[in-house]
């Protein structure tokens, strides 16, 4: 029973490490098989960090609209770029009219226009959305830093995996469908039932209701695409599911928030 308490743990702990920047020496034992698991979360894990940051701005008296880009510069950071470098790199091979020669423009580390234009953009929506929730910022975050990487597990889960090889393919190996799948979907939607259980009225039953439902279509739907335009998954892809999956739900939750 300990042993596999403490082989959870140190997945864990490979899982903080792998998706975002925060240290961890390797000295406790980190353990890298299987980590996709837990990229709920972990999602979950950065959203409290923003929200405790963003509370801490508020109470300084920051400005709603530096407070925002702080959040979202800080965003990027916690996670090192790893998602919006896949976007920026999907961006690119969608812009290629060959098919074949999609997967050779993503695996190019070369930044093209389409890639820039596409990390503006979602940085834009997010930077906007964000400022326009004024209230509950702490559940917006949370719920869609969760959701964000549920719709990774969706797409590592039910799409086939490109390339032989790169930093998304021992994720597929060691994925357990459709378990690792269903416990995020259930850890989502206890975390979406909060505002009901701080505030038990019609407003903080719709807020659930969209969060959760919103939430779960919105990931679905951006791992269906991408596999449309590519028939299948990378891990750049991976990271562009995380990405658009938080910036449009964010953009929903503006007009319940």
């Amino acid at each position: 029973m300990w042993q596999a308490v403490q082989k959870s743990w140190q997945s864990w702990l490979g899982a903080i490490t792998f998706y975002t920047c925060i240290p961890i020496p390797m000295s406790w034992g980190l353990d890298f098989e299987r980590i996709a698991r837990w990229a709920p979360g972990v999602g979950l894990f950065i959203g409290v960090l923003l929200a405790m940051l963003d509370a801490l701005l508020q109470h300084w008296g920051m400005p709603h609209l530096t407070r925002s880009g702080i959040i979202v510069v800080s965003w990027v950071a916690l996670t090192g770029g790893l998602h919006l470098d896949g976007v920026m790199d999907t961006a690119d091979g969608l812009g290629v009219p060959d098919p074949k020669r999609r997967l050779e423009v993503m695996a190019d580390s070369v930044t093209g226009a389409f890639g820039a234009m596409a990390a503006i953009a979602l940085l834009l929506l997010k930077m906007a959305a964000l400022t326009d929730i004024e209230t509950d910022r702490w559940f917006a975050l949370i719920s869609v830093a969760g959701w964000g990487r549920w719709g990774q597990v969706v797409a590592i889960s039910m799409y086939p995996y490109l390339k032989a090889t790169g930093k998304g393919a021992f994720h597929q190996q060691g994925i357990r469908v459709p378990i690792d799948s269903l416990w995020g979907a259930f850890l989502l939607l206890g975390v979406c039932g909060l505002p009901l259980l701080m505030n038990m009225n019609r407003d903080s039953l719709e807020l659930a209701v969209i969060s959760a439902g919103g939430g779960c279509a919105i990931a679905l739907l951006t791992g269906f695409w991408f596999y449309r335009q590519l028939g299948g998954h990378t891990g750049d892809t991976y990271g562009a599911v995380v990405e658009w999956t938080e910036a449009l739900l964010l953009c929903l939750l503006t007009i319940f928030l």
